[in-house]
């Protein structure tokens, strides 16, 4: 897999970047992986409804062909877009969202902090009373005699959202990603319902104790992803 560091990237070039990676790559072409962050901006998913921004003010709003609804990007906010031919791979897009969570877990780990999935939301979640908590959520995603347990509503009590997930697969190649939160300007979520939910406490490593760089996070962010995705 190739890593690639863009710093503060221009977002649509970037979209229109790996769209035309995603349609040019052959069967030899390898994977990439992009980390970059972004000028503030909020991305309305496929799934997106408008009544879910509340008030953008003059931050730009940008349609995508990603999965999910509205989210913030803003500067110290690790972006990552892996680039993969699934089919290559050999797994699916269940297990893609698996191993894409499980790096963000385990880099959390890094920095002390135990992520949580909560079942039917897509993303990782923390403890905003204690962080480093090890203890099972309730509301995790569980399985009875081999099927999942049905969650009709999330249940995001005492929670908080540190990265959220919105992804694309064409073809079994996969472009969009997903964001984690590191030191940034919060503000801007309150003015959605991020990712759909209204309420929904959005967090970064820093409002939860954790004094890092963008740097060191996008590093071992970029290196757990470069060993889970993989075949």
């Amino acid at each position: 897999m190739e890593i690639r560091h863009l710093g503060l990237a221009d977002y649509l070039e970037t979209l229109h970047a790996m769209q035309a990676f995603t349609e040019q790559r052959t069967l030899e072409t390898p994977d990439a992986l992009w980390i970059c962050q972004h000028a503030p901006l909020y991305t309305q998913g496929l799934a997106g409804k408008a009544d879910h921004v509340l008030a953008p003010g003059d931050t730009p709003i940008v349609a995508t062909n990603r999965g999910g609804q509205v989210t913030f990007h803003g500067p110290g906010q690790v972006v990552a877009y892996p680039l993969l031919d699934l089919q290559r791979a050999g797994y699916f897009v269940k297990e893609y969202v698996y191993r894409i969570e499980e790096a963000v877990i385990l880099t959390l780990l890094h920095f002390g902090v135990t992520g949580h999935r909560v079942a039917g939301a897509p993303g990782i979640y923390v403890r905003l009373d204690d962080p480093g908590s090890h203890a099972q959520l309730a509301q995790r995603p569980r399985k009875t005699e081999g099927s999942r347990v049905a969650h009709a509503v999330p249940d995001f009590s005492g929670l908080g959202k540190i990265a959220a997930l919105g992804i694309k697969v064409s073809r079994h190649r996969t472009y969009h990603g997903l964001a984690l939160n590191v030191d940034m300007d919060l503000e801007p979520f309150s003015r959605i319902n991020p990712c759909g939910y209204p309420g929904l406490q959005t967090v970064d490593l820093s409002t939860i104790g954790v004094h890092t760089t963008w740097e060191e996070a996008a590093g071992v962010l970029s290196k757990q992803l470069a060993i889970r995705l993989p075949p």
